[in-house]
């Protein structure tokens, strides 16, 4: 069995082991049906040896009326047991689901930032869904088919020994041929279905990317080209999809040819056993009774173990993500940071994406408390590299950062981000109301509070313009808003936050000047007794920070005062600043 496999069974037996008491219950209960439909065969045979033994049909009557009443209680019997261990089973399952689906959503955004610029958003949401509709099918399988087939299988093959040894031995020969030769094809087989399974990801994927990039396909006139990339995309996984179709139509066939031959092997020495008065009548109906069973029970077999694989391949996705190492962990035991003072150190910090091309070179840094500080320099300079950094979006490669005398490696990511409140500038929105976006930056907050912080981040005027107010929603990513209409409700979000480090990541950049304007008093009182952290192109957002350090290739060239760096007639910040005041570069 291949390692995925092996670690898809044990992560399902670990949630499923949890509910140990509902589970034997419901093994119970399968038994006796079990048990309880293998019972009338045998009074078929009794039915038919009673009908053979006797051609008084009025003395047999009485007899045979009780026989199928026994069946008829046999039968109500098995169907009521049966429906107890499907709402044992529904319990099971509904709970077992649900801790996946919160297992896999909890898991899943404890990754680091670099692991969701790497994956696409919908194939993960696919391989979410799809590990918990494996486990649902699976277990289904094992439930209704599995573990009743060897229980019937083990029942039956006592009764046909039992009937003659011959005939067991013939069956139990070719059960087992029949076993192993759909275990190997099955086997072999699993590699073509995990292929379809990547394709079918491939497609979810693409096809999230290009719905998310609807508006660049419209501007750029590209549907052509996409639609072509994606015929692509279907056309691989269509022959991956007819490949696995065409081998189960092989082995089905193949699995008829069997069943065929075994019926008449197993009827042909019937016939002689009965000719020497070896078997009776009875005996031959209770044993194509049993065939018949077998039959229909081991062609599901096969298709069975097919679908289970099927399915294993769709959870393996999402089985490789769980055996992935979160990028940024939490160390063991760590604590709650506690941020009074907002004092910032950055020592000798070293970082990079990707290996041997360092990003932060050796950063020494230190942000005394309450200090303004703005960060700029060219694009790749490493101004937003340090704001990730300090947030813990992704772990330096040497060195240390340092909050009020507290190694943020060894706090919790949670109360470490908890106590940062940052404004990107790209703000994503949740789908939801814009009440609920500005509250998300302090779950607890009042209307009145989130009314207040809308003012002071000048978005409450707009809002209040919607029809539905504070209740519009938003849209996906918060695209029914323009982009400056984001960003102030990202502001607004911070304001009510409220707390000691704040960042802002070109807050401004998306704000027409009065807009900026109406928004800096804001800013003035919301960065006061907070240590603030301002990146900016349009160099006059910054020009009143207490400090402003110039970054480049991942490392300070000049730090001072606006006024000190304009005195510097060669340095880099001068060039920026007589470029945009120039007019040669916008923002």
């Amino acid at each position: 069995m291949r390692t995925n496999t092996k670690r898809t069974f044990r992560y399902f037996f670990n949630h499923i082991k949890q509910f140990k008491i509902s589970l034997t219950v419901a093994v119970i209960l399968m038994l006796l049906v079990v048990v309880l439909e293998l019972l009338p065969p045998y009074f078929y045979k009794v039915f038919f040896d009673t009908i053979s033994s006797s051609q008084e049909s009025a003395l047999i009557a009485p007899e045979l009326v009780k026989i199928i009443v026994v069946i008829a209680i046999i039968h109500l019997t098995a169907n009521l047991f049966r429906r107890l261990g499907d709402f044992v089973n529904i319990f099971l399952h509904s709970r077992v689901m649900s801790n996946i689906y919160h297992n896999c959503f909890e898991y899943l955004h404890k990754h680091s930032y670099d692991f969701f610029a790497s994956n696409f958003t919908g194939s993960l949401v696919k391989k979410v869904n799809r590990i918990v509709y494996a486990f649902e099918s699976i277990a289904d399988k094992f439930y209704y088919e599995l573990i009743p087939l060897g229980l019937r299988i083990i029942f039956i093959f006592i009764v046909l020994f039992w009937i003659h040894p011959v005939i067991g031995l013939i069956m139990l020969a070719w059960t087992a041929l029949f076993l192993l030769s759909n275990y190997l094809f099955t086997s072999y087989k699993w590699k073509f279905d995990v292929a379809r399974a990547k394709a079918e990801t491939n497609i979810t994927g693409v096809l999230a990317d290009t719905i998310t990039n609807s508006v660049n396909l419209k501007l750029f006139a590209s549907l052509p080209f996409e639609l072509k990339k994606f015929k692509g995309v279907i056309k691989d996984w269509m022959k991956k999809l007819v490949t696995t179709w065409k081998l189960s139509v092989i082995v089905e066939g193949v699995q008829a040819f069997a069943m065929i031959l075994l019926e008449f092997f197993v009827l042909y020495f019937a016939i002689k056993f009965w000719k020497q008065g070896l078997l009776t009548i009875g005996d031959f109906v209770w044993i194509q009774a049993y065939l018949l069973d077998l039959f229909m029970r081991l062609w599901g077999f096969g298709r069975m173990i097919r679908e289970v694989y099927v399915r294993l391949s769709d959870a393996e996705e999402m089985i490789d993500i769980f055996h992935t190492k979160h990028g940024v962990s939490d160390v063991p035991d760590a604590k709650n940071i506690s941020i009074v003072r907002g004092k910032i150190e950055f020592n000798k910090v070293r970082f990079s994406y990707v290996k041997n091309e360092p990003v932060i070179k050796n950063l020494d840094l230190k942000i005394k408390s309450g200090e303004k500080v703005g960060l700029i320099g060219p694009s790749g300079g490493g101004k937003s590299t340090i704001t990730k950094l300090l947030l813990r979006f992704c772990d330096i490669q040497k060195g240390k950062i340092v909050i009020d005398s507290q190694d943020i490696k060894n706090v919790t990511q949670d109360s470490l981000r908890s106590q940062i409140s940052f404004v990107p500038q790209d703000p994503i929105l949740f789908h939801r109301t814009l009440m609920d976006n500005i509250r998300y930056g302090r779950s607890g907050a009042g209307d009145e509070e989130v009314m207040i912080a809308s003012k002071l981040a000048n978005c409450h005027e707009f809002i209040m313009n919607f029809p539905d107010k504070y209740n519009t929603y938003v849209g996906e990513r918060g695209i029914k808003l323009s982009g400056g209409e984001r960003q102030r409700v990202a502001i607004a979000r911070a304001i009510l936050a409220n707390a000691p480090i704040l960042i802002l990541d070109e807050a401004t950049s998306s704000l027409d000047s009065e807009s900026e304007m109406l928004i800096q008093e804001a800013f003035e009182n919301l960065m006061k007794q907070k240590t603030t952290i301002v990146i900016a192109h349009r160099l006059s957002t910054i020009m009143r920070m207490d400090r402003i350090i110039v970054l480049q290739d991942g490392k300070i060239v000049e730090e001072g005062a606006h006024s000190d760096l304009l005195s510097q007639k060669t340095g880099l910040y001068k060039k920026l600043w007589d470029l945009q005041m120039g007019g040669y570069v916008n923002e």
